[in-house]
């Protein structure tokens, strides 16, 4: 599950990055980071 949870993070993260070739406001750019950072720590972590 913290597969499918790290992927939509990511996918969302790289969304918002995409969308904010000139970005608005730093808030913006902190979370679409952080949903990077965090969604791919979550896809990457292969505990079996």
């Amino acid at each position: 599950m913290s597969r499918v949870c790290g992927l939509f993070l990511f996918a969302f993260g790289m969304g918002l990055f995409i969308a904010l070739i000139f970005p608005k406001t730093l808030f913006m750019v902190v979370v679409a980071a952080l949903c990077l950072l965090i969604g791919y720590n979550l896809f990457c972590s292969c505990h079996f």
